[in-house]
C-alpha cells in the first residue's frame, strides 16, 4: 500500500523562552531569506510519502499570523488552521480533524526543528512503512543531574546597591541543590518529526483526558498509554529545537545561512 502521511505543524506556541520578554517571534527569525516557520515546511514539501501538509497557529492572534505567513503557506499547498491555547497537544488535537480521510499515516514535527538531515527522514519513512509509530532519538550524552525546585540566590543582596540601581543591583545568578545524578544509561532524547499509522494516533487522541493533559510532551506518550509499541531509530544531534536564542545562531551555523544584516542608518548632516 503507498504511504500518504500528512504532516501536522504546531505552530501556535507564544516563543516566551526564546523572546525572553521581547516579543520576538522565533518562527519568524530569518533562515537564509526565509522565515524559520518556512523553512520547516520546506522539509516535507518534496517528499514523496507527504500529500498534505496543516500548520496549526496561534488562535489568538490569528490574522497577523495569517498575514505573516498565509502566502507563503500557500504557495506549499499548506493548509492553516487554528490551534490550541493550552498545550501543545491541544493544538495538535485540532490539527487532526484537518487531516484528509484518505492519509494513512500522520507525522507531527516541531515548527522549531527547520534543520532535520534528509538522511533522517529516510530512515523514519522507512521504519513508518512496517511499524505502527515511530520516533527519531539521540542517546544523552552529558551528565544527567536532578535539581531541587527551590533556588536561591547566589551572592547576597547589598541594599544599598539595589536602592541605588534597583534590578541592576540585584544579583542575577540562582542556585540549585543537586538531589542526585541520574543514571544515564538507556536515556534518550526524543526529537520530531514523529510519525504514526493516521488510525493510531486518531485512537491515542480519543482517549485524552483533557484534564490529565499536562504531562504529555510529545504525541508518542499518547500511543504508549494505549499500550502500543513505540520504535525508535536513530535521530541527528543537529535536529535542532530553537527554544533560545542560541539554538538559532547553531541552526544558522548547521544550514550554513548567515543572520540578517542590520539595515544601515542614515547619517544626520
Amino acid at each position: 500500500m503507498t504511504m500518504k502521511c500528512c504532516v501536522i505543524i504546531p505552530a501556535a506556541g507564544s516563543s516566551t523562552r526564546f523572546s525572553a520578554g521581547s516579543k520576538q517571534d522565533k518562527l519568524a527569525q530569518d533562515l537564509g531569506g526565509r522565515p524559520l516557520l518556512i523553512r520547516t515546511v520546506e522539509l516535507f514539501t518534496k517528499r514523496p510519502e507527504v500529500t498534505a501538509i496543516v500548520v496549526a497557529g496561534p488562535p489568538d492572534t490569528m490574522p497577523e499570523f495569517k498575514l505573516r505567513y498565509g502566502d507563503k503557506l500557500a504557495f506549499h499547498g499548506a493548509k492553516l488552521v487554528a490551534g490550541g491555547t493550552r498545550a501543545r497537544w491541544e493544538t495538535v488535537q485540532k490539527a487532526l480533524e484537518a487531516v484528509p480521510d484518505d492519509c494513512t499515516h500522520i507525522a507531527v514535527h516541531d515548527a522549531a526543528r527547520p534543520a532535520v538531515d534528509e538522511q533522517l527522514l529516510d530512515r523514519l519513512f522507512e521504519a513508518a512503512a512496517k511499524f505502527d509509530a515511530v520516533v527519531p532519538t539521540v542517546a544523552i550524552a552529558s551528565t544527567v543531574k536532578r535539581l531541587s525546585e527551590e533556588t536561591e540566590a547566589a551572592a547576597e543582596v547589598d541594599p544599598l546597591a539595589a536602592r541605588i540601581l534597583g534590578d541592576a543591583g540585584k544579583p542575577t545568578a540562582q542556585a540549585r541543590t543537586v538531589v542526585e545524578t541520574v543514571d544515564r544509561r538507556g536515556l534518550y532524547e526524543s526529537q520530531t518529526p514523529e510519525i504514526f499509522k493516521a488510525d493510531l494516533l486518531r485512537k491515542a487522541y480519543a482517549s485524552l483526558n483533557p484534564d490529565a493533559g499536562d504531562d504529555v510532551t510529545d504525541d508518542a506518550i499518547l500511543v504508549e498509554r494505549l499500550g502500543s509499541t513505540v520504535h525508535a531509530v536513530d535521530g541527528d544531534v543537529t535536529n535542532v529545537k530553537v527554544t533560545i536564542a542560541g539554538d538559532l545562531r547553531l541552526v544558522r551555523a548547521i544550514l550554513g545561512v548567515r543572520p540578517p544584516k542590520d539595515r544601515p542608518v542614515h547619517k544626520r548632516f
